[in-house]
């Protein structure tokens, strides 16, 4: 049973069909059951797509690859359900394998960067910032961190809610998953 409830575009109202609307325009896609619950809260519906317009910033930099796999691992380290399986469904249907990625050192350490994220911020190293600082420029860095920070805020958002994955997500689960959410 979800906390949150999911809403229908029928049951929107026009500001809400209009926010669902323009999200499937300049992003294409479908309107998931995390941005079903949003939707009926449009400021809240705003704020949390922004995380496309920091993925879209950080893209040239890093590609989407890798900006697929840095989300991952902050998705699968925080157990979000929702969205790590969504991240592994991005990597299988790109040919990846997301439990054993073939990376290169950046990747690695975007992959373990965002690991330490979701499981211990304050308790980062200082030897693993010298690492970032010597791969990553300062303004990429402030992007990393604040692409982490909306990353983490769906997370919780899509946990704490109960959002139920959805069906077109169950076949990309880890093996022996059948978790579907919303419990």
């Amino acid at each position: 049973m979800t906390f949150l409830p999911i809403t229908t575009y029928e049951s929107l109202d026009a500001t809400a069909r209009a926010a669902s609307d323009r999200q499937l325009e300049l992003h294409g896609g479908r309107i998931t059951n995390m941005k079903a619950t949003l939707l009926s809260h449009v400021p809240s519906f705003d704020a949390y797509m922004q995380w496309y317009t920091l993925r879209d910033a950080l893209v040239p930099f890093i590609g989407e690859r890798a900006v697929s796999l840095f989300s991952y691992a902050i998705s699968d380290e925080n157990d979000c359900l929702v969205c790590s399986v969504f991240f592994r469904k991005i990597l299988i249907d790109n040919g990846e394998d997301p439990d054993h990625p073939n990376v290169t050192e950046a990747e690695q350490l975007l992959i373990d960067f965002g690991r330490a994220i979701a499981r211990t911020p304050s308790a980062i190293e200082l030897e693993f910032y010298a690492r970032l600082e010597s791969t990553f420029n300062p303004q990429l860095r402030v992007l990393l961190v604040a692409f982490a920070g909306q990353m983490v805020a769906t997370n919780l958002f899509v946990t704490v809610g109960k959002v139920p994955l959805d069906e077109v997500l169950y076949d990309y689960r880890k093996p022996g998953d059948e978790r579907t959410g919303g419990d």
